[in-house]
């Protein structure tokens, strides 16, 4: 079958090729993103294969549809980049991956926090200027500290059970409490304002609906503890950045370990370091000493992408057999 895959990288390059070895689909692989402006490349393709920065709204689909296009296989788990609803409309079936690996997600979220809290960055950066002094490194114990985690899906399980296996008391959030990991790690289901007020680092593992957009802000942001530290490898707008800036600012919170941001679409993924950044707030924030951010690499182990590569092409292979979908979409969960 033939396949359009949009936003490639070597990375997911080589994983899809690998993937499609005995499958001998016909892949294409296109380095823009999709979106309106690209969305013409496309056309001739009965499938599309995009990640999270690809903008599918319902102009972008109804071009798609107008092109033969009547599968979208997103090779990630969020979907809040596709306009569901229109999709359902026009005829077009759309799958994502929902569980790739969420060892990789959640220890990349406490490498963040463990590198932020011990200062990582800011020491090798002063052993490699030959300034080997130790002053304005102090950092804290995790065990026996209160780490906070929103979201006890399989990555904030995951997370969990790490932090757990540090020594750490933890405390959970999530609409669906599980009685099995309460049980396992000893964690305790509480409210977010208990989360808040009582954490002293909190981690994000929350999709982006709309009762979770801006979820942190400033008034959330208030309610936590002065040395408190807020790791996000979720969605970026989970997070309203000139709100955590601020509070960064004036030691509202203690420091921000970020996987993703809210603008990255025009940033994460490329090489800027020629260019001047033009977002304020991103660039406001990377000069930040107690800001941590990584390009959206949560995902990036090559456990993760194999199995991101090989869930994506199985489902491209169902729907070429006329086979039932694994993961389907239907309809627009918000």
């Amino acid at each position: 079958m033939k396949l359009a895959v949009f936003g490639t990288h070597e990375f997911d390059r080589a994983s899809l090729e690998q993937a499609n070895e005995s499958l001998h689909h016909d892949l294409v692989f296109f380095e823009p993103t999709l979106s309106q402006e690209t969305v013409a490349l496309a056309k001739g393709f009965a499938a599309v294969c995009v990640f999270v920065h690809d903008r599918l709204n319902e102009t972008t689909l109804q071009e798609l549809r107008a092109g033969g296009t009547t599968l979208v296989a997103l090779r990630c788990a969020g979907f809040n980049n596709v306009d569901l609803p229109a999709a359902e409309r026009l005829g077009i079936r759309v799958v994502r991956v929902p569980e790739y690996s969420p060892y990789a997600v959640a220890e990349h979220a406490m490498a963040l926090l463990l590198a932020l809290n011990r200062k990582l960055p800011r020491a090798y950066n002063r052993v490699r200027d030959g300034n080997f002094s130790l002053d304005g490194l102090v950092g804290f114990d995790l065990h026996g500290k209160t780490i906070g985690v929103i979201g006890l899906g399989r990555i904030g399980g995951a997370f969990a059970r790490i932090a757990h296996g540090f020594g750490c008391r933890v405390l959970a959030y999530d609409i669906q409490p599980n009685a099995d990991l309460r049980a396992e790690v000893g964690l305790e289901y509480v409210s977010l304002d208990q989360i808040y007020a009582e954490s002293d680092a909190i981690s994000l593992h929350v999709p982006l609906f709309p009762k979770t957009f801006h979820m942190i802000n400033r008034a959330t942001l208030t309610q936590m503890k002065r040395e408190a530290l807020l790791i996000n490898t979720s969605r970026g707008a989970l997070i309203n950045a000139p709100d955590l800036l601020e509070a960064l600012k004036s030691g509202v919170i203690a420091g921000a370990g970020l996987d993703v941001y809210e603008e990255e679409d025009d940033v994460f993924f490329r090489d800027l370091s020629g260019q001047v950044l033009q977002d304020d707030i991103l660039a406001r924030l990377l000069s930040c000493p107690n800001v941590l951010i990584t390009s959206h690499q949560g995902f990036l182990t090559k456990e993760a992408l194999r199995n991101i590569a090989e869930s994506t092409l199985a489902n491209v292979t169902l729907f070429s057999q006329g086979l039932k979908l694994r993961h389907e979409l239907t309809s627009s969960p918000a």
